[in-house]
């Protein structure tokens, strides 16, 4: 397939689409399947079995992801000439009604419009879609409907009007920085990898989030997956590689399961594999499924996973750039990086620099999860304050609270108190607040958290996921956790806040990789924001120890054995 039977089939699909009276999408990804989604979607091709003659003028499609989760499941109507409407906690019953009302005009239940979404709800309208600009307005499964939205056009530019080198300096002048968590600049690692020379260089779209209440990768690559694609297509050509992986959590049947397709879908149309779009590159991609290890969303323990090896971290340098995969440079982004990729080759480096602010450009994707009214997926422009997400685009604390923290990057994070909401949300800002950007959590609590077991749930998982390689993390995360425990039992005493303190300055300074070095960050925030918490827990007692030196919590003495006469 070459650019000009691209256009020709984008005009195809564009007329079929137009061609119809209604269109209705259903929300397909995981949030609203879990709560019914499928259910609605087989209602509505139901009624279109019941009643032939409504095929020619409803079309009904599986979507990805429309956003406010919380309220799923959730139903798109679209109508020539008039604005979309969206329909929340959709039933079957309901989506018979949806029918009646939009295209049969019968009588329907009066409820309905009751479930109409605002369309200037601040949910929407404060959002910049970029990276999400076809989330849940296509068929994730259709590589035709992606195709119809411009698909694919960024890669054919970038093979017939530009070099690897002009490819490289286009994404440096975006100020892209990596979604990922570290924010290392996009163009400058494609660059290093493009100057590096070897006769064999891969791509690795990195879709291993595992922050707790993280889902942002995941239903990027289940709404949207031929965006990735076309964004480790263009990567592979910018640095000369020719095959690329991404790497995807086992825990996302569904992502796997559409990016597969997706693949299979892109190579029959010759926008995969060799002589891509009838040109002299070659490039191919293949999927690589985790077993669940959060330490594997550090690069190298990621790179060893993708070889077949056991998924721990080795020291660096040397980077990957110059020695990763089988010895070769490879490049590794995450998958939101990758999303960017096409808008920024297709509309310019200078339109995606003039989204965000001086240092964090373009939008960042976040699961706004927690104690807030709406929860789910949102795209905002870098530099949003944290109060405009909170309250305005997540509706606010419910049930009358008050809001306590808002906490960023997950384990590897911190907590962002009340006083300051108003601190824009870009790497800078949470730097200095001791938090990160992180691959794009945010969880908001209420008044009623206890600071000291949020700080304890998350040291208990980085001591779970940690890989054992190195002592810091191994030893470190252990004993954090069992000063936590005591602290939260009210039977920790102020030696134990100084050897705690003295512990995570251990960590981040001597750890092997990034889990380690982060992990005392949302116990080191947690003590900065809110001492009192810990105060009021803190017992002036003797340290108890057992016979190895470890901390410990009381326990009920044994009863007395009774002595056999």
């Amino acid at each position: 397939m070459n650019r000009r039977d691209l256009q020709a089939l984008a005009e195809k699909e564009a007329e079929k689409q137009n061609s119809y009276r209604c269109r209705i999408l259903c929300c397909g990804s995981t949030p609203c399947l879990s709560s019914g989604g499928a259910a609605v979607h087989e209602r509505l091709k139901e009624i279109l079995k019941e009643n032939r003659d409504l095929k020619v003028d409803l079309d009904v499609v599986s979507t990805g992801c429309m956003g406010p989760c919380s309220r799923g499941p959730l139903v798109t109507v679209q109508v020539p000439g008039e604005t979309d409407v969206v329909y929340e906690n959709v039933t079957a019953d309901v989506a018979q009604d949806i029918v009646k009302k939009h295209l049969t005009k019968e009588e329907h239940s009066p409820e309905l419009d009751k479930k109409i979404l605002p369309s200037d709800l601040p949910f929407f309208t404060k959002q910049k879609k970029v990276v999400l600009a076809n989330s849940g307005l296509i068929d994730p499964e259709r590589l035709e409907d992606y195709v119809a939205r411009g698909g694919y056009s960024a890669l054919g530019h970038a093979l017939r009007e530009m070099t690897p080198e002009e490819v490289c300096a286009e994404i440096i002048a975006s100020g892209l920085r990596g979604r990922g968590g570290a924010g290392y600049p996009v163009g400058l690692k494609w660059d290093l990898v493009r100057k590096a020379v070897a006769d064999k260089k891969y791509i690795i779209a990195n879709g291993d989030e595992g922050d707790p209440g993280a889902y942002m990768d995941r239903t990027l690559m289940e709404s949207d997956p031929h965006r990735v694609l076309e964004g480790m297509a263009i990567a592979g050509y910018a640095v000369g590689a020719e095959q690329g992986f991404i790497y995807v959590r086992g825990e996302y049947p569904i992502a796997a399961k559409r990016l597969e397709k997706a693949i299979r879908m892109a190579e029959r149309r010759g926008l995969l594999g060799s002589r891509v779009m009838d040109s002299n590159f070659s490039f191919r991609i293949d999927i690589r499924i985790g077993a669940g290890a959060f330490v594997c969303g550090e690069e190298t323990a990621l790179m060893a996973s993708v070889m077949g090896k056991r998924g721990q971290p080795v020291p660096r340098p040397p980077y990957p750039a110059q020695n990763g995969l089988w010895n070769s440079p490879t490049l590794i982004n995450n998958v939101e990086s990758f999303g960017n990729i096409a808008p920024i080759i297709e509309n310019g480096a200078k339109w995606f620099a003039e989204i965000g602010t001086a240092k964090s450009k373009g939008t960042k994707i976040f699961a706004l999860a927690g104690q807030v009214a709406t929860t789910g997926l949102i795209e905002v422009p870098m530099g949003i304050t944290l109060r405009e997400i909170v309250f305005d685009i997540g509706g606010g604390v419910p049930n009358d609270r008050q809001f306590k923290a808002a906490q960023t990057g997950g384990p590897s994070g911190g907590y962002i108190p009340a006083a300051h909401l108003d601190t824009p949300v870009d790497y800078e800002s949470l730097r200095e607040l001791g938090s990160i950007m992180g691959s794009g959590g945010l969880v908001v609590v209420d008044d009623t958290t206890s600071m000291p077991d949020m700080a304890k749930f998350f040291m208990e998982f980085c001591m779970d996921e940690s890989c054992g390689k190195c002592v810091p993390c191994r030893v470190g995360t252990v004993q954090l956790y069992r000063i936590l425990e005591r602290i939260t039992a009210g039977v920790a005493n102020r030696a134990d806040l100084a050897i705690m303190e003295e512990l995570c300055v251990l960590m981040r300074e001597t750890s092997l990789c990034g889990l380690g070095q982060s992990a005392p960050n949302p116990l080191l925030s947690t003590l900065k924001f809110f001492p009192e918490e810990y105060e009021a827990l803190i017992q002036d007692k003797p340290v108890l120890v057992n016979g190895n030196g470890r901390f410990k919590l009381p326990t009920k003495p044994a009863p007395a054995s009774k002595e056999v006469s």
